[in-house]
């Protein structure tokens, strides 16, 4: 007995003609031409990482341009009701996101961000409490303070995005379809959630640190969530004499832990004046980033421009100092979703992609803020 293996070319065509059953030609060749694309019908290699999957090419060519729903992954229940759902991202478009959404949204790029996989998440934070301490060698050991625990839990909100485009230009082969999608929606949800991660209200989106409660008391001496402001002496203005003596007293606010990995937040007219303060010996306290990419430090720490923060005002919050990695959360849920909307206005098409977004500060003395007062 001779055993005898069928060609996998060959086996990949009864495949397509089983498992695609009511697929038109077309669709099959589109698909065929996919799995090819990334190596899954020879068998010789994996799809690896940058090269675009079958998945994301079918839900490209077939949902996003056509419209076909077959074999898409569907997710088809939310809290409300078990008829409303929509389709996953595939995987090369969802990073595709997450990448420009890092690259343009200044606040995401220097905090925690954790992915989540419900709507319901909390952090324990705690407070007070000593772990230890000194006893001679035959005294007793009297109990030491217990921690107290306090749970955080994130505002959130979910944000969307509604790009349109014209069956025209989806039926036109030419056109990028995936990458114009992915360009669309980061965009608009980077735009949309800079502005809540730095001055959002905390209903139905997420809690800014500008927006959580404040006082100039000290640490230890102020609630939990309450940050700590450091005054110029002045409504609305850098003192006349010495001004960058202001932005040391906020450095030094923050204690030395927390002082590795801070940095500056803060517009671009913001830094335009802080970038002329100079040394008693006449040299800028601003030291401008020398490689492409690289951020400009100030007093030895980087400087991150975020348009959202308020210009130089009274009573204004231009300048935050703080290791946000420590200090504020964001909490993502892992998949975008995607609608598409033929129907609404033709001939254009719809694509309504949401995402589940919170953010707050967790921990409030690692972020100190400049108060113009």
């Amino acid at each position: 007995m001779v055993e005898v293996k069928a060609d996998a070319l060959v086996t990949s065509f009864d495949e397509l003609e089983h498992d695609e059953a009511g697929m038109s030609l077309k669709d099959e060749l589109q698909l065929l031409k996919a799995r090819l694309a990334a190596g899954v019908i020879a068998g010789k290699r994996p799809a690896l990482d940058g090269v675009k999957s079958a998945e994301s090419s079918l839900f490209v060519e077939r949902f996003l341009r056509r419209g076909v729903e077959s074999g898409l992954e569907a997710k088809s229940a939310d809290n409300a009701s078990s008829g409303a759902g929509g389709f996953a991202i595939p995987r090369e478009i969802d990073e595709q996101i997450d990448r420009t959404l890092v690259t343009i949204s200044p606040i995401r790029a220097i905090a925690n961000v954790v992915k989540v996989g419900t709507s319901n998440y909390r952090k324990l934070i705690t407070t007070g409490g000593t772990p230890s301490g000194w006893v001679g060698f035959e005294a007793a050991r009297p109990e030491t303070g217990t921690p107290t625990f306090s749970e955080v839990v994130p505002a959130s909100g979910e944000l969307y995005a509604n790009p349109a485009a014209s069956q025209h230009m989806l039926d036109d082969a030419l056109f990028d379809v995936e990458s114009w999608l992915a360009s669309e929606i980061a965009t608009e949800f980077a735009r949309a959630e800079s502005a809540a991660f730095i001055k959002g209200t905390g209903v139905n989106q997420p809690l800014g640190f500008l927006a959580s409660p404040n006082a100039t008391t000290a640490d230890g001496a102020r609630p939990m969530g309450t940050l700590q402001t450091i005054g110029t002496g002045l409504a609305g203005a850098f003192p006349a004499t010495n001004p960058a003596d202001k932005l040391i007293d906020l450095v030094q606010s923050l204690r030395q832990p927390y002082r590795q990995g801070a940095v500056f937040v803060m517009n671009s007219a913001t830094a335009a004046v802080i970038r002329k303060f100079k040394t008693t010996d006449g040299a800028f306290i601003w030291q401008p980033g020398m490689i492409a990419g690289q951020p400009a430090t100030l007093l030895g720490y980087p400087v991150i421009e975020a348009e959202d923060m308020p210009d130089i005002a009274a009573n204004s919050l231009s300048v935050a100092f703080g290791n946000f990695k420590a200090g504020y959360i964001i909490a993502e849920r892992a998949e975008t979703m995607i609608l598409r909307d033929p129907y609404t206005k033709k001939p254009y098409v719809y694509f309504y992609a949401t995402k589940r977004i919170g953010g707050q500060v967790v921990n409030s003395e690692a972020i100190k803020l400049l108060k113009f007062a």
